[in-house]
């Protein structure tokens, strides 16, 4: 699908309110050059909260609209494709409301998920089926059999760790030919493990400093040695709400049975209610968490980004979630309970407009957890989240980088940073006998490859 000059594309790219970083400028030239070529793109894009990744992606959408095709883009919940939806359509303006006299070139933007009415599903399917539709955003609603596609080109997945292999491939096989693919994170990802565990894409980065993003100063406190924090964490939210601001508070876990040897962790819903009643009373508070109905913890988090609440309590969803510009503040209890890479995705959700942001790392650490410590005073000395990955790579040594939900195994547990340049030769010599037409009349490879077929991806992770 070649690039065409003076479509959509280029219309978008006139009417942007600001320049693209180099990065994005970079990255956009190497997907327009994959997407022209016959064979399926299959491209990884990291990089950190609000570094454009989502502008990159609808650019390369609008290069497959131009050339007569459609694109998706797939979001992990449907507050965060409502939210990938209103971004597009107000980028867009005229052109993402199909087309016109007055504009020619425009496709219509199209949202797919579970929520919609009977009638709205069916009139979104429609568009779809016919190609009126030249770019659909929605949630897993997408990978259910009713869904028909014109000329499926592009799919984009967005937080590619929240979906299963299985789902990814039940959106491609939707199509006769298969379709390019981008998959974005905003956790960066150790080159080891991703040329080990996305070893069959190609890996981009997006480095640029973020548009329009405050520093977030980030100060880890040992809150068995300095107690009063607590009550001084519970002072600045208010300080912060009386100035128009909201915060975050994020715990470990949802109810307060559980209990981790000799220490009791703070539990989201117990301390929801003690601030409500205590320090923060009379401010408005929301709180989410894993176990909540979806729609029940949309519905808290649009109200959060809609201004509504103040302070929300909450677990790790929000990890990825809406962009909520105005907060400013964000508290994490029990931070040492936390790997590096996450702490630094959930530091992100704060400091995303012109305010400065604080983030307040809390645990009660008796001395003897050193490498607690020493992943805390990383996240509180370092912004660059690929320079966090390594780090955390590092403190960690061998085990479990990504956990079972991202990497589809249930561990990588011989894996070391002297591996990184054995992992690489070995991954340069696959391609080179991928490209070797001799070889698939090779019978050793032949055996060795029937071999690994019969074990199981995560044992074969395992032993490799």
């Amino acid at each position: 699908r070649p690039r065409r000059v003076g479509g959509i594309l280029d219309a978008l790219d006139e009417r942007l309110p600001f320049t693209l970083t180099p990065g994005q400028q970079e990255v956009g030239e190497t997907i327009f050059d994959e997407i022209a070529r016959p064979e399926p793109m299959h491209r990884l894009l990291q990089g950190e909260v609000g570094a454009g990744k989502t502008l990159v992606a609808l650019r390369a959408m609008l290069a497959v609209v131009d050339a007569g095709g459609q694109a998706v883009l797939v979001a992990p919940t449907e507050v965060l494709a409502k939210q990938h939806h209103r971004s597009i359509r107000a980028l867009l303006g005229k052109l993402g409301e199909g087309r016109s006299l007055e504009t020619p070139d425009a496709t219509d933007v199209t949202l797919l998920t579970g929520s919609l009415s009977s009638a709205e599903r069916r009139e979104a399917l429609n568009r779809i089926v016919t190609g009126e539709a030249g770019i659909v955003v929605g949630t897993h609603a997408l990978f259910s059999d009713p869904v028909e596609f014109f000329d499926l080109g592009l799919v984009v997945i967005d937080e590619q760790q929240r979906f299963g292999v299985e789902q990814r491939a039940a959106l491609v096989g939707k199509v006769a030919n298969k379709p390019h693919m981008l998959v974005m994170t905003a956790t960066p990802i150790p080159r080891s493990i991703a040329m080990t565990i996305f070893g069959d894409l190609s890996v981009s980065e997006l480095r640029d400093r973020p548009h329009g993003r405050a520093d977030v100063q980030t100060v880890f406190v040992n809150t068995y040695t300095h107690p009063a924090w607590v009550d001084r964490a519970w002072e600045r939210i208010r300080e912060e709400v009386q100035q128009g601001r909201q915060a975050f508070v994020v715990c470990p876990t949802i109810n307060p049975e559980k209990a981790d040897g000799e220490r009791r962790l703070v539990a989201v819903t117990e301390l929801a209610n003690q601030l409500a009643s205590g320090p923060l009373q009379g401010l408005r508070l929301g709180m989410v968490h894993g176990k909540q109905a979806t729609d029940e913890r949309d519905d808290t988090m649009a109200a959060f980004a809609a201004g509504e609440i103040d302070v929300l309590v909450a677990t790790t969803v929000i990890e990825v979630g809406v962009d909520v510009p105005n907060a400013s503040m964000m508290v994490v209890m029990d931070a040492d309970r936390y790997g590096v890479s996450q702490l630094h995705q959930l530091r992100g959700r704060i400091g995303r407009a012109e305010h400065a942001g604080l983030c307040l790392l809390l645990a009660p650490l008796k001395g003897d957890e050193p490498r607690a410590v020493d992943r805390l005073d990383a996240v509180a000395n370092s912004h660059d989240g690929f320079e966090l990955a390594e780090v955390d790579l590092a403190i960690r040594r061998e085990g479990d980088v990504l956990g079972a939900g991202q990497s589809g195994a249930s561990s990588l547990k011989i894996l070391r940073l002297a591996d990184v340049d054995l992992i690489e030769r070995a991954k340069d010599l696959a391609e080179r006998v991928l490209a070797d037409e001799r070889a698939s009349s090779d019978p050793l490879l032949a055996d060795l490859i029937t071999q690994a077929e019969r074990v199981a991806a995560g044992e074969w992770l395992e032993k490799s």
